[in-house]
């Protein structure tokens, strides 16, 4: 505990420091007395013969305060730096870790070479290789990275792990939890904030600064003064501010009159305090002058009519006015009359200045342009109709404490109306001056320039001045120029409690009525004066002067309104009141009659009336609205004590003793409550401390016998106070309760014990405050007001009565009690040093105990820290406090043992009323228990002798009923139990520092004994489980939390958790025993003996496991909050500095290690990290079946043992840990949030954790449970993994979500539900390769779709969230994100090693050996930093080299894997990590060849990787891996050791030929924009490796993966049945089983291109070499696979028959293996297939098809070549046009490229050679007729096409068009290389004929084509009327241009000359035969369909109808005879049309 003790100046200036407020510096005697700097004392009392009301008050405002402080309590939970936004700090001085996603190339400079890449030429290889020499060439001349030192060393095992774990311990970050963010809570719930320090109360503050004043004559002083008031409240809500702006010549004038001047009354600025802001604020700034003949008007004139230009002209005037003024001056110097007023609405200044740009605001203010008063116009457009809604402090458009300061000019001021001075007229000239067509803006005014600055007011203002004139702080120069502190009336109450001494009344003289008066009285002043007798010479100095006078004076008068009888007043007169007041003080008024002229013996002042008020009232101050009648004569003796109302006798009155003068008198004062029942209480408390009897209060005597019913009663009436004095004089009111249950007053010789009544009192008072003040209350629902009190003000009360020393404060000894000081009275120094300083850095660490509770130490702080804020520095020289130690406190009543036992005896709604505000009466207890301990010397004492057993009962007593109470009211009161229970907590946590830790645990027990028994009844017991996880997480925030849990004894099972085991001894054993060979499993188990050791931390882990149990019924809601408790306490410990050794956090860790084993059990529910990984989702070693085979759980005996609350195992719910199946399992996963803490929790404890005895619990793992903890850790990876800065950037765009979306769609159609594909649609979707970019959640952005989409996303985000996060923010996080990433992964690898040391020391349980390789390797296949792969990679080596057959004979898998991963980190651009992953990767195929002298099995799996790695990855570089290899083979040349065997050469070979594969890349990458091209490149490697078939394969499933990135479903399924095939083929050479399919022969029906596959015969490849078709995808599984996926891609592409086709190869399969499950997933696909060809019927679309060739040598390799392209369905000729041009236009050049738009032949002699020329011509699939047999469906009609035709138009003369009789047609037919759809998407043709139609055969084509659709129209079903009604119009209509009228007439009106046409001829009169009958079928079709509005347009068509076949008619009835003589032999051609048609062929 520490003590802070300070003296009142210290605290003064300490609290002005930190608080702008203005503490007063009381001087003893300046509170009393009346002392001013220059004015002598008049009377001066002693504190002690001082009211003792006053000197309580005095006491209570300047008594130092005794604050408990524990030393370590802000290392406690609640003020955890990581929670804080001290985090950032902590965090200042990370490494930045290296991460290859970060160091992406720089975007220009690569674009660039692209560019290049690009221009370059474009030709390709013939073969996909390029020539060996070059390719080798480059690789010789490249650099290898630096080689590892002593990698092929034969260093033993045991040494290269040591040195990896050394290399891998140095340089970590301690803390793990500074780099995790702490999960979003609101203010945690144990965090109480320090009260505020109790200080006097300001509004917001505005410092207002007149600078001048200036009229167009300047011919006498003026003077201003300023206040606040509120239109709305109709109030003055500031004291006035009186300044003085005249020049010296002016002041001048006034010499005689006018004492010299106080600098205190020259200020110019003064601070407001305003603290209900709103749109009605008024600043009202008056002026007056001296006093002079003539009313306002006739004085204001000159003023208005003079200006200031024209002073030359009128100077005879002016003078005149000056002599004038300056007579007035000399004789009525004294007084003043009214003169001008103006008002500034302050809310537009303080707006307008906030809104306009500028530093400082000038803001004229003039009636010249008054349209709309300024006032409104501004408000308008700047507040808008704010000003109607009544604003609070918090209301934006009136907040004071930050706009512009700005710079007002007045400019005109209106005269002041001498009948209307009252207040009532100025607010409602103010609420008229808002108004538009303000009656001012009609008057007259008196123009001037007043310049004033407003601005917020700083935060401590140099020489400023409280409104009592003491000086805010202490300046030693007193000529300067003040600022005064202006006293703010607040416009509602303000409740604050008092803190300094004020003491000042207010007079308001407000209208006199002489009216009725005898007599001369016009020119009325008044006099006022505060008396101290009747004697004249008793006026007291009192009045605070105004500008430029004396600072105090005797009297004050009015100003004078001429010839006025009955005058209003517009004065506020200031006093100061003396402390003490007795019944002859009192306020006297006299009126004069002043007369303006001098006339002959007429004095200046003649008193016309006098009238007083007295000031106390029956011992009340008295104050309010007085009408006082006025006497004629000087009052009579002893006049003060009556008030003037009595009928004195003999007295003349004005109007016959009528009330004729209105006063008002206000007193703000902390010493006069202004309230009747305090008043009472606090008299009948100081007459009980006097021994004064009887007292008076009010009319009543009270005599000692009546005195305790009356004190009892005014207790009781506390209640009926007004609230606002309540809580002014809250402190002082709760120091007498409490006085008053500690020291039962004597009365009457009788103890009375008023403790009851006072705890009720307490109680009420309380309660009160709680329901009134609701915007005070903390999170805790603690009033603010009431913690600050017992935080401050609340200390033990000084037992003494009377304080009769002389003493300052009065505390001292007393006369009634014999003192007996303590025995030697030691220096407070020493006090505050009392318990010795313990090791600072951690306190648990003592030498030798002292005493046998030294955990008391390690509690009780000892460094006093220097808080400079609040009243609070160590302050020790004061006198009074040894005086207070050195009294006995009397053994008689301690106030928390009386108000413990007044809690528990108290019931009904007293009870009610305490348990409301429980927090209140806990901590008076407690801080009662302190001080207690303190003051007694007992801080030393053993905890179990400082309280007596009756008080530890009376606790016990209370504790178990509020338990109880929360438990039977938790439903019911929700809030109140909420609150109560956080209470209850608190205490005990407080108690945890007090009390014996044994007795404190067991109230805690009782606590959770009530609740587990109420537990057991509920049906839904989330509410009080979270109830009782506050309980315990507040009680766990306490410092010591660590040492109570005795993290130093070993597990030997004591009794009951119980202090027994003294700490002594625990503090003995430190912290550096070494863990004895117990039985390990209890450490990590919740037994019973942990929890009886470490008993909080054994409750917190067991609410864990019991809320995360998936069997908890309801308890899924409490996940969040359980696990962040947890989170909470360990990150806690982590940032404390006291636990910074590693070896002690060794020993907190081991308070936690049950921790792992809970969460092993959650595994299952833990939320998936890894599926957003596109990996293979989690790799749960064990199917999740077998997690039931293992009963002997990881947990045992906690449910029974936390609802029990004992520590006695009763198994209530066997097997409640184990876990239940897997369907009851699937709804209740953790969300990742929670997930996330939890496992940092999980690395917390591995990390901190002993290694020794982590290994030796491994080893007492089952393999089960070790695979268990292996997936916790893969899974740990995924969740910890770095997102990379780009994801910080785009963080919180919608781009991710939209691509994930339609990402999971994608993966969800292709993966389906099947395991054996995934890996496969991984590969194939590229994503081995592409770690680079991952969204938030971690999926990668593979194709390149989302990432131009997202490119044009970007420029839609800038804009908009500019605002979000600075550059340096996201630096930032991704700087954290980085470290935390590196830090999890090195402590998962950490635990890795333990769990392979694990394995070598047993030598048993090597199965698990594939776990640790899974997560390693799953580990480099996530975004990791450079240092954590260093390790990685030499951890893999290790483990490779101690268990070689690990990967060449088990996982061969995973062999496959990490060749990958290897090979994607040599391609790495960080050079470390490229020669870790390359020594890897040499060392690898060592390893290999020495197990069996060849490494065919790494050279396979490296090649292949490769190859997939290139095909897929999409930032991959080339030249970072051609260096890699160059560094693997200077590895081989340089291996001394194996320079004799093959090796070397066998590593060239490989090397070698990676390189060409890489070589090809390059290529790749060239056309990395060009689809078409790429895919043409892929082909070739593909077809380069047609004798390698694992390699084949692999760019078989790249081409895949490329097709469906870019949804060419169809072309990715030929892929896929392609990849199928090559496996038959060697499935079939390897095994004959019949079921299986033949090879390629067998999957000729799904596409004629299959046959390719075949294998190019045996004696290339026998599949049974080593590495040769080892691939998994070479099996029978991998088969079914690849057709599953085949079929699945044919699906989305819509080719269902084809589906149907790749499942008859698979139903063989399965019914081999009477796999009836697949084969019902079967039959239902092919019934969805079915039933889609049913439905879709004519709305099926596959693809269109161009003719696309390419002319220039610009092209390269294309110039000439020809291709079929197949685009999306529904393509224009326009978009692949417009795809083509743009694409070519932007490697070339725009300019170079050019379509051809026609598809005639082109000529190539005719083109520019400079440029490129692309023809593009629309194909159509072309048939032969016999063809037309087979394809009958649409999907016949668009599946295997090989030719395609396309029509040119032309006329002989060479136009394209002509008249109908020249038109010819050209037919171009096109035959493919391979048949649609292909693995490729465009295709060479390789064939082209020609067929010329003649015009009459072209006429021919076209009347067929016309009567087809007639007839299609005509049939439709259902009938579309529009539809038919269009092709008639076009067949029947008269004006239709070459309509088929005019064909007729052209081709059929005269038989041919030529005989060669006769039969075109007779076919053409067939066809129009045949036409105008369905022109007829679709007349009578169109008849039955139309409505009546329609009959018209039928008859007109049916007309033109029957024109057109009359006009045909002679047409179709001529037959040419010769045609039907005997039928000429003729030479049949096969092909419909082109029987005699010119035809050409074109080979």
């Amino acid at each position: 505990w520490k003590w802070f003790l300070t003296v009142a100046a210290e605290v003064r200036k300490q609290i002005s420091g930190q608080y702008s407020g203005s503490p007063q510096l009381l001087k003893n005697l300046n509170i009393v007395g009346s002392i001013s700097h220059h004015t002598t004392v008049s009377n001066i009392f002693r504190l002690y013969e001082m009211d003792p009301h006053v000197r309580d008050c005095v006491r209570s405002y300047t008594e130092d305060w005794a604050i408990v402080i524990r030393k370590y309590h802000k290392l406690g939970t609640g003020f955890n730096p990581n929670t804080l936004d001290k985090q950032k700090e902590r965090q200042k001085g990370l490494p930045k870790q290296v991460f290859e996603s970060d160091e992406a190339p720089d975007g220009n400079n690569y674009q660039d070479d692209q560019d290049d890449l690009k221009r370059r030429s474009m030709s390709i290889d013939d073969t996909p290789r390029g020539s060996w020499a070059c390719s080798i060439f480059d690789l010789k001349n490249s650099l290898p990275d630096a080689l590892l030192p002593n990698l092929l060393d034969r260093t033993p095992n045991e040494e290269i792990d040591r040195q990896n774990d050394d290399q891998r311990k140095s340089n970590r970050h301690k803390e793990l939890f500074a780099l995790h963010p702490s999960p979003d809570e609101e203010e945690p719930i144990e965090r109480l904030s320090v009260p505020d320090v109790p200080k006097e109360h300001f509004g917001q503050r505005l410092l207002v600064k007149c600078l001048s004043l200036k009229f167009e004559i300047e011919i006498e002083p003026i003077f201003a003064s300023l206040a606040l008031y509120d239109v709305k409240e109709k109030k003055k809500i500031s004291e006035n501010f009186y300044f003085d702006l005249n020049s010296e010549q002016m002041k001048g004038l006034l010499r005689p009159h006018v004492p010299p001047a106080a600098i205190t009354t020259l200020a110019r600025s003064a601070i407001f305090s305003i603290t209900y802001p709103s749109q009605d604020v008024f600043l009202v700034i008056k002026l007056e002058k001296v006093l002079q003949q003539g009313d306002i008007g006739e004085c204001a004139e000159p003023y208005m009519i003079f200006k200031e230009a024209d002073a030359t002209k009128n100077k005879e005037k002016l003078e005149k006015l000056k002599s004038q003024a300056d007579q007035f001056c000399q004789r009525l110097g004294k007084y003043r009359m009214p003169f001008a007023w103006t008002a500034i609405h302050l809310m537009n200044i303080v707006s307008s200045a906030g809104s306009l740009e500028r530093d400082s605001t000038e803001v004229e203010i003039s009636t010249g342009e008054r349209k709309g008063s300024w006032s409104e116009r501004r408000n308008s457009s700047i507040v808008g109709r704010r000003s109607l809604e009544r604003t609070t402090s918090g209301d934006d458009a009136c907040n004071l404490t930050s706009f512009r300061p700005a710079t007002l000019t007045v400019t005109n001021f209106f005269k002041q109306e001498g009948d209307r001075l009252s207040d009532e007229d100025l607010y409602k000239f103010l609420a008229d001056m808002r108004r538009p067509s303000s009656v001012l803006r009609r008057l007259r005014p008196i123009t001037a320039q007043l310049k004033i600055d407003i601005s917020p007011a700083p935060e401590n203002p140099h020489y400023c001045l409280t409104p009592e004139l003491l000086q805010v702080k202490l300046y030693p120069d007193s000529r300067v120029r003040p600022t005064r502190e202006i006293l703010e009336f607040p416009a509602r109450d303000v409740y604050v409690p008092n803190t300094t001494y004020r003491n000042l009344l207010y007079i308001y003289p407000q209208s006199l009525n002489f009216a009725n008066r005898q007599g001369s009285a016009r020119n009325i002043t008044v006099k006022v004066q505060f008396m101290y007798g009747e004697d004249p010479s008793n006026a007291m100095p009192v009045i605070f002067g105004k500008s430029s006078c004396s600072e105090f004076s005797k009297e004050a008068y009015t100003a004078v309104v001429y010839h006025n009888r009955s005058p209003d007043f517009h004065e506020e007169i200031k006093v100061k009141l003396p402390a003490t007041l007795t019944d002859h003080h009192h306020l006297l008024f006299t009126f004069y009659h002043v007369s303006c002229q001098q006339k002959q013996n007429t004095p200046l002042e003649t008193p016309v009336g006098y009238t007083w008020i007295p000031m106390l009232q029956n011992g009340r101050l008295k104050t309010g609205q007085f009408c006082l009648p006025v006497s004629l004569e000087k009052p009579p003796q002893a006049y003060s004590v009556l008030s003037p109302e009595v009928p004195l006798p003999g007295m003349k009155w004005v109007d016959n003793h009528k009330g004729v003068f209105n006063v008002e008198v206000v007193a703000v004062s902390s010493i006069h409550t202004q309230d009747p029942y305090l008043d009472k209480f606090f008299a009948l408390v100081n007459a009980l401390d006097e021994h004064m009897f009887p007292v008076r209060i009010g009319d009543m005597r009270i005599m000692e016998n009546n005195l305790e019913n009356e004190l009892k009663s005014s207790i009781s009436a506390l209640n009926t106070s007004q609230l606002e004095p309540v809580v002014r004089f809250l402190h002082l009111l709760l120091d007498k309760l409490i006085l008053l249950v500690v020291r039962p007053p004597v009365i009457a010789g009788q103890i009375v014990n008023l403790g009851q009544a006072s705890f009720e009192a307490m109680a009420s008072i309380i309660n009160r405050l709680h329901k009134n003040l609701e915007g005070n209350h903390d999170q805790h629902g603690r009033n603010s007001l009431l913690a600050s009190y017992i935080y401050y003000v609340f200390r033990l009360p000084n037992t003494y009565p009377n304080s009769s020393s002389p003493g300052p404060g009065g505390l001292g000894g007393s006369v009634h009690y014999a003192t007996m000081a303590r025995s030697a009275v030691r220096p407070a120094s020493l006090n505050l040093n009392r318990s010795r300083s313990l090791s600072n850095s951690n306190p648990d660490i003592s030498g030798t105990p002292t005493s046998p509770d030294d955990e008391v130490r390690s509690i009780i702080g000892s460094k006093a820290m220097d808080r400079s804020c609040n009243r609070m520095s160590s302050h020790t020289e004061t006198s009074s406090f040894l005086q207070t130690l050195t009294g006995r406190l009397p053994t008689k009543k301690l106030f928390h043992e009386e108000l413990a036992l007044q809690w528990v005896v108290c019931s009904g709604s007293v009870r009610e009323s305490a348990l409301q505000q429980a927090w209140f009466f806990f901590e008076l207890m407690v801080k009662s228990m302190v001080h207690h301990l303190y003051f007694n010397d007992k801080l030393d004492a053993p905890r179990k002798s400082r309280f007596p057993e009756r008080f530890m009962d009376d606790i016990a007593a209370l504790v178990s009923t509020i338990a109880s109470d929360i438990v039977s009211r938790f439903q019911k009161d929700t809030e109140m139990v909420e609150r109560l229970n956080t209470s209850l907590a608190f205490f005990l946590n407080d108690l945890l520092s007090v009390m014996d830790r044994g007795f404190v645990f067991s109230l805690i027990k009782s606590c959770y004994k009530q609740v587990s028994s109420k537990l057991y009844s509920l049906p839904n017991p989330s509410v009080l489980v979270s109830l009782r996880l506050d309980f315990l997480r507040i009680i766990c925030s306490h410092e010591h939390y660590v040492t109570l849990n005795l993290p130093c004894s070993l597990l030997t099972p004591p009794a009951s958790p119980s202090p027994s085991v003294s700490s002594a001894t625990s503090q003995s054993s430190g912290f550096s025993t070494n863990v004895q060979d117990q039985k390990i499993a209890n450490m990590f188990e919740l037994s019973v003996p942990f929890r009886q050791q470490h008993y909080l931390a054994g409750l917190v882990l067991t609410e864990l496991a019991v809320i995360l149990d998936p069997d908890a019924e309801g308890l899924f809601g409490l996940h969040k909050k359980v696990i962040n408790m947890v989170h909470n306490l360990l990150s806690s410990h982590d940032s404390d500095p006291r636990y910074s050794d590693p070896q002690i956090k060794a020993r907190v860790a081991m308070l936690y290690l049950p921790l792992i084993g809970i969460i092993m059990e959650t595994v299952p529910q833990l939320y998936d990290f890894t599926e957003t990984h596109n990996q293979r989702g989690r790799p749960i070693c064990i199917a999740p079946d077998d997690y039931e085979s293992e009963s002997g759980s990881m947990i045992s005996q906690t449910v029974a043992m936390a609802i029990a609350g004992t520590s006695v195992p009763q198994l209530t719910r066997p097997g409640s840990f184990l876990l239940t199946s897997t369907s009851g399992r699937q709804h209740t996963t953790f969300s990742a949030e929670s997930s996330r803490s939890l496992l940092i929790c999980l690395l917390w404890v591995l990390k901190n954790a002993d290694e020794t005895v982590l290994q030796k619990w491994f080893t007492d793992l089952s393999v089960l449970q070790l695979n268990r903890l292996l997936d916790l850790l893969y899974l740990c990876v995924s969740c910890f993994e770095y997102k990379g800065k780009k994801v910080f950037e785009r963080m919180n765009s919608l781009t991710f979500k939209k691509s994930k979306d339609m990402r999971a769609k994608l993966e969800e159609a292709i993966l389906g539900s099947i395991g054996a594909r995934q890996e496969m649609v991984r590969r194939s979707r590229g994503q081995l390769g592409t770690y680079a970019t991952r969204s938030p959640s971690g999926s990668a952005f593979g194709s390149q779709e989302n990432l131009r989409w997202r490119k044009d996303m970007t420029h839609w985000r800038q804009n908009t969230e500019k605002l979000d996060k600075s550059r340096a923010d996201i630096e930032h996080e991704a700087l954290i994100d980085g470290n935390l990433a590196t830090e999890a992964n090195l402590i998962i690898l950490d635990t890795l090693e333990i769990v392979v040391q694990t394995v070598s020391v047993t030598e048993s349980k090597e199965s698990i050996l594939g776990g640790v390789l899974k997560v390693l390797l799953h580990s480099m296949a996530c975004n990791q930093s450079a240092v954590y792969l260093q390790h990685c990679f030499a951890t893999q080596r290790a483990l490779v080299s101690k268990f070689p057959e690990l990967l060449f004979e088990e996982e061969t898998e995973q062999c496959a894997d990490l060749c990958l991963r290897l090979l994607r980190h040599c391609s790495s651009s960080i050079s470390t990590i490229r020669s870790h992953a390359s020594a890897s990767l040499y060392l690898l195929m060592r390893q290999n060849f020495e197990i069996g002298n060849n490494f065919a099995r790494v050279k396979m799996q490296v090649t292949m990787s490769l190859s997939s790695l290139v095909g897929t990855s999409q930032n991959f570089n080339e030249e970072f891996l051609r260096r890699s290899l160059k560094t693997i083979l200077t590895y081989a040349e340089e291996d001394l050791e194996l320079r004799e065997t093959t090796f070397p050469d066998q590593v060239q070979d490989l090397v070698f030929n990676l390189h060409m594969i890489l070589s090809d890349t390059v290529k790749m990458k060239e056309h990395q924009e060009d689809p078409e091209m790429l895919i043409d490149l892929m082909y070739r490697i593909a077809k380069g490796y047609q004798t390698s078939p694992d390699l084949r394969l692999t760019w078989l499933q790249n081409m895949a993966g490329k097709h469906s990135e870019r949804s060419n479903h169809a072309e990715a399924a030929q892929c896929l049945v392609h990849s199928a095939a090559l496996v038959a083929e060697y499935l079939s050479m390897l095994e004959d089983r019949k079921y299986l399919p033949v090879g390629c022969v067998t999957f000729q029906n799904i596409s004629s291109n299959v046959l390719e596959e075949s294998a190019v015969s045996d004696d290339v490849v026998s599949p049974d070499e080593e590495g040769i078709c080892s691939g998994k995808y070479f099996t029978e599984s991998g088969l079914v696979g690849l057709l599953e996926q085949a079929a699945a891609s044919f699906s989305m592409a819509g080719m269902y028959e084809a589906v149907n086709e790749v499942y008859k190869v698979l139903i063989p399969v399965h019914e081999a293996n009477r796999d009836a499950k697949k084969l019902s997933t079967i039959h239902g696909k092919l019934q969805e297939a079915f039933s889609k060809i049913v439905h879709q019927d004519g709305k099926r679309m596959f693809g269109t098809y161009f003719r696309v060739g390419f002319y220039g040598t610009k092209f390269g390799d294309l110039d000439e070549q020809e291709f079929v392209y197949k685009e999306p369905a529904i393509t224009k000729l326009a978009e692949i046009s417009h795809r083509l041009e743009g694409f070519y236009g932007e490697r070339f050049g725009e300019d170079v490229v050019e379509v051809i738009k026609d598809s005639n032949p082109v000529d190539k002699c005719k083109l520019d050679p400079n440029k490129a020329y692309i023809q593009i011509t629309y194909v159509e699939p072309y048939f032969d007729t016999y063809e037309m047999k087979d394809r009958i469906t649409y999907f016949d009609k668009n599946y295997n096409l090989r030719r395609f035709m396309y029509c040119t138009p032309f006329t002989l003369d060479g136009r394209a068009h002509g008249e109908l009789h020249e038109q010819f047609k050209r037919k171009t037919i096109l035959t493919t290389s391979h048949a649609f759809p292909y693995i490729k998407t465009r295709v060479n043709v390789t064939h082209k004929e020609e067929i010329i139609l003649t015009p009459i055969e072209v006429a021919i084509e076209d009347m067929q084509k016309k009567t087809q659709e007639l007839a299609f129209a005509t049939h439709q079903d259902p009938a579309d009327p529009k539809m038919l009604q269009m092709v008639l119009q076009g067949s029947v209509g008269t004006t239709v241009n070459q309509g088929p009228l005019e064909v007729a007439q052209v081709f059929l009106s005269e038989i041919p000359s030529d005989p060669k046409l006769f039969r075109h001829h007779n076919k053409l009169r067939l066809c129009f035969k045949d036409f105008t009958k369905r022109c007829e079928d679709a007349l009578r079709k169109n008849k039955s369909l139309i409505g009546p509005d329609q009959k018209e347009y039928q008859r007109e068509l049916e007309r033109n109808y029957h024109r057109l076949k009359e006009a045909l008619q002679p047409l179709i009835n001529r037959k040419i005879p010769q045609l039907y003589k005997a039928v000429l032999p003729v030479t049949c051609h096969r092909d419909s049309f082109s029987r005699m048609s010119l035809r050409k062929m074109d080979l």
